[in-house]
């Protein structure tokens, strides 16, 4: 009850920020805001909703915005509303399907020959379905966008953040972006052969597990990049509940209904981008890495998420589907 009372209130945690504050309102004062040359950042999500708002407000900052989108129409329409903001702002798109291991090739590939360093990853999107769906790859969709798609995105292009890192002296950031929702997985029912290709589905479980399974990925790249001694953090975080594309992929007079009444719990679509860019920017977490954070300040996640040998066990059982896979392209 005390932390809703907080939620609502909009109270600041020890960060000074809370449930109430906007994306602009974190980065006024950036860790990188007298950075001589511009900061690079891919955003993947950047379409609409909170990705959308992320990616204005990094431009807003002098963040040169790589964004990688399926649909290169919605993209450049996002483009073109950032710049009408920003004149000066360099977005660079490039198409990418999440849930495709051999698209997420070709985007690496095409992202490196462009010769530009890379500062920061926002592993932002997110697929809801309702209906059972499989890849190309023949693995369950939100599985394959939103853990399988992200985890592969982040190992062809950490060779680059640490060299970025390494060259400049820049810290290098990855933000993997979770849900609240990562709660309600159990750990007899997180099973990663499952995952891949379910008996029985039930699209909110299925897509809760995948957020569960963001967390653990940045718990156990976190420990690797630490025993490596690379100057890049990864951290994972709850953005709020906010009405985007996620949410309204949940039609129906229950979900509408339930809407209406939380409509109080809600937050903005700045808001809502907040804890993302303050943990991309800020200076205040730039010791902090493998964290998970809420309203942007470190927060508790569930039992199951901080479990070291889970996120391991996780790490290496992808890192072979994965490698299996690609021997096949």
């Amino acid at each position: 009850m005390k932390e809703t009372l907080k939620y609502l209130a909009g109270i600041a945690g020890p960060s000074g920020y809370g449930s109430k504050s906007t994306a602009e309102q974190v980065t006024q004062h950036s860790l990188f805001s007298q950075m001589p040359s511009p900061l690079t950042a891919i955003i993947t999500g950047a379409t609409s909703g909170i990705g959308a708002e992320t990616a204005r407000v990094l431009a807003k900052r002098g963040v040169r915005l790589i964004i990688p989108a399926r649909n290169l129409k919605k993209a450049a329409k996002v483009k073109e509303i950032i710049q009408k903001e920003c004149p000066k702002a360099e977005i660079i798109l490039l198409e990418i399907d999440l849930s495709s291991f051999a698209s997420i090739q070709r985007f690496c590939s095409d992202f490196l020959s462009l010769g530009l360093p890379l500062h920061i990853l926002i592993n932002n999107a997110g697929k809801y379905s309702q209906k059972l769906e499989f890849s190309e790859d023949k693995i369950e969709m939100s599985f394959a966008t939103n853990y399988l798609g992200h985890f592969l995105l982040t190992e062809m292009l950490l060779g680059k953040m640490i060299e970025t890192a390494s060259e400049t002296g820049i810290q290098g950031r990855i933000v993997n972006v979770s849900s609240v929702i990562h709660n309600w997985v159990k750990r007899d029912n997180f099973c990663f052969n499952k995952m891949l290709n379910p008996e029985s589905y039930n699209g909110t479980i299925a897509y809760a597990q995948t957020k569960l399974a963001n967390i653990l990925h940045a718990k156990e790249l976190s420990r690797q990049l630490k025993a490596r001694k690379a100057n890049v953090t990864i951290n994972s975080l709850h953005p709020g509940i906010v009405k985007t594309g996620i949410i309204r992929d949940h039609k129906g007079f229950i979900t509408d209904s339930l809407y209406f009444m939380a409509s109080k719990l809600l937050k903005s679509t700045s808001q809502g981008a907040a804890t993302t860019c303050y943990v991309a920017l800020s200076r205040q977490v730039a010791e902090s890495s493998g964290r998970y954070f809420a309203d942007c300040n470190e927060s508790r996640c569930s039992a199951l998420a901080t479990d070291e040998i889970e996120a391991c066990n996780l790490w290496n059982k992808t890192r072979a589907l994965i490698h299996r896979r690609l021997v096949q392209l």
